[in-house]
């Protein structure tokens, strides 16, 4: 038996991390309709505790998703464990800017997809065959890292193998430390990491080669710069011990700090058509992000963004906030046509 028609609602939120849940709690302060599609991949799922984050420091990142569904579920969001596997926008009239993109005859947007309504509204598919429908959409669908082709390393990742001094730093305090080089953003990290412990070494891994100036600050805070190839880390009793250069000795060391590139959701960013920007962290090409406003607005009119979509360096904190920000100016913006719709009833019903 096939599943009954999903009800239309004010507001779908792409992605239940900390940037969806907190823009859906806003929205459901708000009185209005959430759903919240959740494919259940959080970017910090493999790091133990969540760090850096007032009054719940420490806090393992899965009790926080699960005490923002609770509080959400207080105001009638509704949660779906479901995966989105493309979006476009349907109604939308000229002038929003749009011209009736995405309803180019693809099918599955189903009712609604007339052309009638005079504000744009928004089909959402998901793995299950399932077609949401929203008059708004928060993208908050985050990134995924990629980490160097180095065996074993993603293996460690979010345990001794990290990306954030700030998250992960204390931890990992007054402990051999190297970073792993995936361009010049390394030698920045190196200094950062300088802050935790004497005992850093920088493996270029054939990224790149630091100039006569970073090697001066490098050797000035006594970071140890290692050039070649890294083949492999060394891993004992469920411990990182070491990182295998191709050539040379092994270097050791109990944490590894490394960039990771940012890829997003294409399913949704490129096929709700949203602008993005490419992002540029010290001369190094470290991906892209959704290009929003001060908002979260996107390029796409009924479409605002929160969280790591919009840049990888956003960390709990900044995602709750900005989450939180896109979701009331949502709230505006459906006071808004729901004005105009009422002024535009009482017209029309006049005798």
């Amino acid at each position: 038996m096939p599943d009954a028609p999903l009800t239309p609602v004010d507001v779908l939120v792409l992605g239940g991390g900390a940037a969806g849940l907190s823009a859906a709690l806003s929205l459901g302060r708000s009185r209005r309709t959430v759903r919240v599609l959740d494919a259940g991949e959080p970017r910090n799922a493999t790091s133990p505790h969540a760090h850096n984050l007032l009054t719940h420091d420490g806090t393992p990142p899965s009790a926080l998703l699960a005490a923002g569904r609770d509080e959400v579920a207080r105001y009638g969001v509704e949660v779906v464990t479901a995966r989105a596997v493309a979006a476009q926008a349907v109604d939308v009239p000229s002038d929003a800017g749009r011209d009736g993109a995405g309803s180019d005859g693809a099918g599955w947007a189903g009712a609604g997809s007339s052309g009638a309504t005079h504000e744009p509204t928004f089909a959402v598919r998901t793995a299950d065959g399932r077609t949401h429908h929203a008059r708004r959409l928060v993208v908050a669908t985050g990134m995924r890292d990629v980490l160097p082709d180095v065996p074993g390393l993603r293996e460690r990742w979010g345990r001794d193998v990290l990306h954030c001094p700030y998250c992960h730093g204390w931890e990992v305090r007054d402990r051999r430390l190297a970073v792993l080089a995936t361009g010049p953003r390394a030698v920045h990290a190196a200094l950062l990491v300088r802050q935790l412990s004497a005992d850093v070494t920088l493996l270029t891994h054939d990224a790149f080669a630091p100039d006569a100036e970073q090697r001066a600050d490098l050797a000035a805070r006594g970071v140890r710069v290692v050039p070649g190839r890294v083949t492999a880390v060394r891993v004992e009793e469920d411990a990182l011990t070491g990182i295998v250069p191709a050539d040379g000795d092994v270097v050791p060391c109990d944490a590894v700090f490394v960039g990771t590139r940012a890829v997003l959701d294409d399913a949704v960013v490129d096929g709700l058509g949203l602008q993005t920007t490419a992002l540029d962290f010290l001369g190094e090409d470290v991906g892209r992000a959704v290009a929003v406003d001060a908002t979260g607005a996107t390029s796409v009119p009924g479409v605002w963004a929160a969280g790591n979509v919009t840049g990888p360096q956003h960390a709990l904190a900044a995602s709750i906030a900005a989450g939180s920000l896109a979701g009331a100016h949502v709230n505006a913006s459906l006071v808004t046509a729901d004005v105009a719709a009422a002024r535009a009833a009482r017209v029309t019903t006049r005798p």
